[in-house]
């Protein structure tokens, strides 16, 4: 957190819903994702975690955000926005990453 902060990088906590995929989420299943207050969904980081615990690795995980979804208000997902979005995100996350590394 104090690295990301130093860099100017926003982070926010909260509750992370893993989903299989490769399909986005219907309009139900964003509404139960609401219901059991999920902060953020996505389709990778889960298995890697649950992997890294089994094998007893220490582990943390940082997922981007690449687009925002209400149940109520759908709209089609812009692929090419999310790429932009996520490319755009890149550098920041070279450079948090570069400084993490560093206080291993």
């Amino acid at each position: 957190k104090l690295i990301a902060k130093k860099k100017g990088i926003q982070l926010h906590e909260g509750i992370y819903a893993g989903v299989y995929g490769p399909q986005l989420e219907t309009r139900a299943e964003y509404r139960m994702l609401q219901i059991l207050e999920a902060d953020a969904v996505g389709m990778s980081t889960v298995p890697e975690v649950i992997v890294a615990k089994h094998l007893n690795l220490p582990c943390a995980a940082i997922s981007v955000l690449t687009d925002e979804c209400d149940p109520k208000n759908l709209a089609p997902v812009n692929i090419q926005e999310i790429i932009r979005i996520a490319e755009e995100t890149e550098p920041k996350m070279i450079q948090l990453f570069k400084e993490l590394i560093k206080h291993l």
